[in-house]
């Protein structure tokens, strides 16, 4: 799965927006098994991106029309509540694609 909105952010600064309050969001889109998950910062608002996957989860639900009122209510409710909060193991996932940067003393001590 994708993370978005954490670009330049190293995994130290997404550790101390999380304690800050931010949180990871994530938003299930009817038409496919994959999920998109975004970082959202603690004076950020998740109403931007559920909007987008609310819109795309209309145009889907509105051509399939046996599940037209199963897909709209459901992308509906999650643009309410803000989105479905990713389980902890996100953080797990991060360090082992971005590890922390630990320098070699040694080295910088002539710089």
């Amino acid at each position: 799965m994708k993370t978005e909105n954490i670009e330049g952010l190293t995994l130290f600064e997404i550790n101390l927006l999380i304690q800050q309050g931010g949180k990871f969001v994530m938003f299930p889109n009817i038409m496919s098994k994959l999920k998109s998950i975004y970082f959202v910062r603690p004076e950020e608002k998740t109403f931007k991106y559920a909007l987008k996957h609310f819109l795309k989860n209309l145009s889907y639900g509105w051509r399939n029309f046996p599940l037209r009122p199963f897909y709209i209510s459901k992308s509906l409710f999650y643009l309410a509540i803000g989105g479905k909060d990713c389980p902890p193991n996100i953080l797990a996932d991060l360090n082992q694609i971005n590890p922390i940067y630990n320098p070699n003393l040694y080295c910088l001590q002539y710089v």
